[in-house]
C-alpha cells in the first residue's frame, strides 16, 4: 500500500474519498472509534478531560495513520479541498477551532501517490507564505482555486 509522508496531505485524500465520495470505508467517526477502546466521553470532552484541546488525539491520528488507500482508490482523487471546516479535521481535533497551523500541508512529496488530482481548492489560503508550493502545483498541472 502507498505510503503518505505529510500526515495532513493524507487527511485531505481521506475527506475526499472517505467523507465526501464514500468510497473509503467505513466511515470513521471519533465517537464510536473511543467506544470501541472503552472511553464513554463525548470526543470533546475527552479531549479536554486529557488535556489536548486543540490537538490530534493521538486515537484519531493512529487511526488515520494505519489506514491503507490503495493506488487504486488513490487514483480516483481528482482534487482536494482545504478548508478549516472539513470532516476529517473534526473527527481528529474535536474542539479544534480552525484559528492555527494544526492542519496545514508541510510537503507535496506525496502529489505521486494522487497522479489524476487536477484541483487543489484553497491552495492559495494555505500556501501563501509558500509560493514555491504553489508553483510546484501548478507545474503539475494542478488548478488552484
Amino acid at each position: 500500500m502507498p505510503t503518505f509522508q505529510d500526515f495532513n496531505f493524507k487527511l485531505l485524500v481521506v475527506e475526499k474519498l472517505m467523507y465526501d465520495d464514500g468510497t473509503l470505508s467505513p466511515r470513521f467517526t471519533l465517537s464510536e472509534h473511543l467506544k470501541g477502546l472503552g472511553i464513554t466521553h463525548a470526543p470533546y470532552e475527552y479531549a479536554y478531560s486529557i488535556g489536548k484541546e486543540f490537538q490530534v488525539l493521538d486515537e484519531a491520528r493512529a487511526y488515520f495513520e494505519a489506514l491503507e488507500i490503495s493506488a487504486e482508490q488513490l487514483a480516483t482523487v481528482d482534487s482536494v479541498l482545504f478548508d478549516g471546516g472539513l470532516r476529517v479535521f473534526m473527527e481528529c481535533a474535536p474542539v479544534w477551532d480552525g484559528e492555527d497551523d494544526l492542519f496545514d500541508v508541510r510537503s507535496l512529496d506525496d502529489l505521486d501517490l494522487v497522479p489524476n488530482l487536477r484541483r487543489f481548492q484553497c491552495a492559495e489560503d494555505l500556501f501563501y507564505e509558500r509560493p514555491e508550493m504553489l508553483e510546484a502545483l501548478t507545474a503539475r498541472g494542478i488548478r488552484i482555486d
